[in-house]
């Protein structure tokens, strides 16, 4: 494997680096060496995920939350669900990095 191209999963969280959506963050919904395919729940909904190259993404964190293990596992999820988990986590991000 590249060392260039980070080690990405499926329901790994991601921030966008390159592109019009820069500085989003995706959860990952299914995965190939070259290619990801990233959903937020907002503009990129699990019914039309967004395909990007792995290289234009950086991975934030192996999610452990409930809507991570539903992905994982192939049980249905819902927009709603990814749009509130990744608001969550950014905030709990911000917080971390604001907070010292």
């Amino acid at each position: 494997m590249d060392p260039a191209i980070p080690d990405i999963n499926i329901s790994d969280v991601v921030l966008a680096t390159a592109g019009r959506d820069a500085g989003q963050w995706f959860y990952v919904i299914d995965a190939d060496p070259v290619f990801l395919l990233l959903a937020n729940g907002k503009d990129r909904t699990l019914e039309k995920p967004k395909r990007k190259k792995r290289k234009h993404v950086q991975k934030v964190l192996r999610s452990e939350t409930r809507v991570a293990e539903k992905i994982r596992s192939g049980d249905k999820v819902l927009n709603g669900e990814l749009r509130r988990d990744l608001a969550f986590l950014a905030r709990q991000m911000q917080d971390t990095n604001l907070g010292g």
